[in-house]
């Protein structure tokens, strides 16, 4: 009995995680290949044309008047179908409608709008806020923060695979360190109540499950901040303990910032603005001294990037080749 192929969108799937594509980045293209099949009324891909691609995207700008990242997503998506699925490379989109690439300023928070939406959290949120604001990570940065990659005897935290795939040190604020030990605290204890039921292994990424067989078990492999209650890995389906989701959090920032009254469409990556403005302004205005931004002004002088005064980013050394490095 011949096998039967793997339907397309399972195709699509295995290839996006053969090239070891986030989970998100795999939802957003699987969702967009699926509108794109329902706009050309279910017709397989293969049948379709570079012709039908430039109409479905230029339909997003035209009548659905998508923002123009949404429509470059979707074109990405409709790119990694024909190119890595099909194997079809597609003659240059030049008759798709492309939505305008706006040029705005980010939203940035003065230092006392930050201590209002801050002090308005609460919990695990206002950690997560205050770190934001204090280290300028991204919200994802943080929520996937590893209990092994807080180094507090360098004062330093380490941001693994950050945007472009790539690794970066960032400080870790003096006045986050009673909170956040308290905090590591509560998450031991509940990584050990999930041991003894037989739970406890964190998602390991690529191999290291398999070279590792028992690192996914250990402490140092937990996340920072772990969710309160266990769910099933959407690709595996194993019962694990996940992080908190992004949009708990969001949430959050949005009731504080609804109740601080302040008119400003900011979301969490505003902390992340914030940062780093709040951080060259006092650069600016203290040219040479060594310490780092007090955030929340003179009524707030202990504020979260107070750091060491000896505290300085490490640089990759040079070795004149590219062996060694990962």
């Amino acid at each position: 009995m011949q096998e039967q192929a793997p339907r397309l969108l399972d195709q699509v799937r295995a290839r996006i995680r053969f090239k070891h594509y986030s989970i998100r980045t795999e939802q957003a293209y699987i969702d967009w290949i699926r509108r794109f099949i329902k706009f050309n009324r279910n017709r397989h891909p293969v049948e379709l044309s570079s012709r039908d691609v430039e109409l479905f995207l230029t339909h997003l700008a035209s009548v659905g008047h998508v923002a123009a990242s949404t429509q470059n997503q979707a074109q990405s998506a409709l790119l990694f179908l024909y190119r890595e699925v099909l194997s079809r490379e597609l003659p240059w989109l030049e008759g798709v409608v492309r939505a305008k690439m706006p040029s705005r300023l980010p939203v940035v928070l003065t230092r006392t709008e930050v201590a209002d939406v801050l002090t308005r959290m609460r919990g695990t949120h206002r950690l997560i806020g205050d770190l934001l604001y204090g280290t300028g990570m991204r919200i994802m940065e943080a929520l996937r923060l590893r209990v092994k990659d807080v180094d507090f005897g360098r004062r330093e935290i380490l941001v693994r695979d950050g945007k472009g795939a790539k690794d970066r040190v960032t400080m870790l604020p003096d006045r986050l360190f009673p909170v956040l030990r308290a905090h590591l605290i509560e998450a031991k204890r509940l990584h050990r109540m999930d041991l003894q039921d037989g739970f406890g292994a964190a998602w390991m990424p690529f191999a290291l499950a398999r070279k590792y067989p028992t690192a996914a078990n250990e402490w140092a492999w937990q996340y920072v901040f772990p969710a309160d209650r266990r769910s099933a890995d959407p690709r595996t389906g194993i019962m694990r303990r996940h992080h908190i989701s992004d949009q708990s959090f969001q949430r959050a920032m949005r009731e504080a910032l609804r109740a601080s009254g302040i008119a400003k469409p900011a979301t969490p990556h505003a902390l992340r603005h914030s940062f780093a403005t709040h951080l060259l302004e006092a650069r600016l205005r203290h040219p040479y001294r060594a310490g780092v931004a007090r955030p929340f002004g003179r009524e707030h002088d202990n504020g979260v990037h107070a750091c060491p005064e000896s505290w300085r980013p490490r640089r990759r050394e040079s070795t004149g080749s590219s062996a060694g490095q990962q």
